[in-house]
């Protein structure tokens, strides 16, 4: 057990972690890695780019953990229809759980109904697809807390909270943990807590050690995106790559 600010079992950080695996060079032989260490550790989700995610929906089947996959994946510079195409086809494929990168410009400039325009086509496509599946939006939260006075950092964060609530999405998500501007921190996973009204939490790009993932869970994280997760709830030193 681990006394933070609250106490976690590794049972209870287990199933809080999405186990990731989404450098473009992912072999099937990495994916079928990741996949075993889900099983074994019981991880809330496997998340995995769109060509493995019918293969992975096939070994998880019946295992309890979930098949997510990514959408607009990692610029988020797709069109709204290729995104809710992209995400459909991976719902179809077995996906259960969807993780689609915002447009940034967008975000960047706090539009709101620009911001929940292009999500609300990406959640109505995948619901239509399937009824249930969790839909969950990544903002880049380091860039849009970048450069600028706390003020327009949280106005940029409660914006994007907003909008991604009223598309009707499930999660918003700090961070591909592929953009240079860097990945989850306390101060944008305490601002997103403090704006998400009913949606919850995700906080990724950065988190490899057990400490790191305390620190996200006590600033309000509901769900952690990680390669590292066998390290987190083992204790081992973390080696692998986003």
């Amino acid at each position: 057990m681990y006394a933070g600010d609250m106490t976690y079992t590794p049972q209870d950080i287990a199933g809080r972690i999405d186990h990731t695996i989404l450098k473009a060079e992912a072999t099937p032989g990495q994916v079928d890695k990741i996949v075993d260490e889900a099983i074994a550790h019981h991880f809330a989700s496997v998340c995995i780019n769109p060509i493995y995610v019918a293969h992975v929906h096939n070994r998880l089947r019946g295992t309890g953990v979930k098949t997510c996959a990514v959408a607009g994946f990692p610029l988020g510079a797709s069109t709204a229809s290729i995104k809710a195409h992209e995400a459909a086809q991976a719902v179809n494929h077995g996906a259960e759980e969807i993780d689609v990168v915002g447009h940034l410009p967008h975000l960047l400039a706090a539009d709101f109904e620009a911001i929940k325009s292009e999500l609300s086509e990406v959640v109505w496509r995948v619901r239509e697809t399937r009824k249930g599946i969790i839909v969950k939006v990544i903002v880049e939260s380091a860039l849009l807390m970048l450069d600028v006075d706390k003020k327009t950092a949280e106005s940029r964060i409660e914006t994007a909270c907003r909008a991604v609530r009223e598309a009707g999405a499930d999660f918003i998500k700090t961070s591909t943990g592929f953009h240079a501007t860097g990945g989850a921190t306390i101060e944008a996973v305490t601002l997103m807590k403090k704006h998400a009204g009913t949606l919850k939490v995700k906080a990724a790009g950065g988190i490899r050690n057990l400490d790191d993932a305390v620190k996200m869970l006590d600033a309000g994280a509901d769900r952690l995106g990680c390669s590292a997760g066998v390290q987190i709830v083992t204790g081992g030193t973390a080696k692998t790559s986003y």
